[in-house]
């Protein structure tokens, strides 16, 4: 069965149309967070801490409860720091920086892009760090563009007029360095090809070797992830391009806060919230078979705000009009 996709104007508009309003996680957590949301705007406005630090949580189109690595960061942040942790769920990156600029979350991830719109739109946050899938692994990934192994494409010198697979406007590697490349070799991603938005990157991935694009854009760990799972054999699509490093998604705090405190949060998250950190301490969970104490990697390594110009220069190469605005 065909992936349904979405074309770029019906993308954007569904964006544009976007609520950016915040809802709890649980009902046990909807009367907390409407106390001490109302509670954190106010205190962060006359430049007191909150009582209770209130963090977005971004979940997944299945997921209705906390994960449990969110509730092992929750537990961690309340013992190191001694003082209430509370998630709110956000429905998209713009209610996430909605939220931060409100004063109704003081802690909030990020993918990179969406990062540096809201650094560089006001919002007052300072980048705490990312996850790193192993010990001493890099802060930074890549994109690549791939096509199926019978293409005739080479290069994205090829592409004009070919169906092209993103991930979704707001995408980093599914979209903003993609459309640079292309511009870079001469073509307007919204003019040149048929751009065709995917959704998610295993989609974009997927639609290339089911024969819906020509070629597909994705992060360079997507294919391989696919291979693993069975939904591609190896050798079925190629790589034609890839991008320098991007950073990865950070996590960031509130500049609202005092330094104080942002300087403990930032110390649980780089000191405490790791797989060595969380065993020696006895938070990791004896029957966790994933290696990482269910954290969903190794832990969290130091970015820094400059580390993210990269994202800034290939925003001003393209021009894109999400950039400046995520709806």
């Amino acid at each position: 069965m065909p992936i349904r996709f979405r074309t770029a104007a019906v993308a954007v508009a569904a964006m544009a149309m976007a609520a950016i309003s915040l809802t709890a996680c649980t009902s046990a957590m909807d009367s907390q967070n409407t106390s001490s949301g109302g509670a954190n705007a106010a205190n962060a406005k006359d430049g007191n801490d909150p009582s209770t630090l209130a963090i977005v949580h971004l979940p997944g189109e299945e997921q209705t409860s906390l994960s449990t690595g969110e509730k092992l960061i929750q537990k961690v942040l309340e013992k190191k720091l001694g003082m209430k942790v509370d998630y709110v769920r956000a429905t998209s990156y713009a209610a996430t920086i909605e939220a931060q600029r409100a004063g109704k979350a003081q802690v909030a991830g990020y993918g990179p892009f969406s990062y540096t719109v809201a650094k560089d739109t006001g919002v007052g946050v300072n980048v705490i760090g990312v996850m790193a899938p192993t010990k001493g692994a890099s802060a930074f990934y890549r994109s690549v563009a791939s096509v199926k192994a019978g293409s005739d494409i080479t290069s994205l010198k090829q592409a004009r007029g070919k169906k092209v697979c993103f991930v979704d406007p707001l995408s980093t590697s599914g979209y903003l360095y993609p459309t640079a490349a292309l511009l870079k070799v001469g073509f307007d991603a919204k003019k040149d090809i048929r751009p065709v938005f995917a959704g998610t990157h295993p989609a974009s991935a997927l639609a290339l070797h089911s024969g819906q694009c020509d070629i597909s854009f994705s992060t360079q760990d997507t294919p391989a992830q696919l291979i693993e799972s069975g939904q591609l054999k190896k050798g079925e699509i190629r790589q034609i391009w890839t991008s320098e490093p991007i950073p990865n998604s950070p996590v960031t705090v509130s500049s609202k806060l005092s330094p104080a405190l942002q300087n403990k949060i930032k110390n649980v998250y780089l000191k405490d919230l790791n797989v060595d950190a969380l065993k020696a301490d006895g938070d990791c969970d004896p029957a966790d078979k994933t290696g990482f104490c269910d954290l969903g990697g190794w832990g969290y390594v130091p970015v820094k705000d400059s580390d993210y110009n990269g994202i800034r220069a290939v925003c001003k190469a393209t021009k894109a009009d999400a950039c400046t605005n995520l709806g």
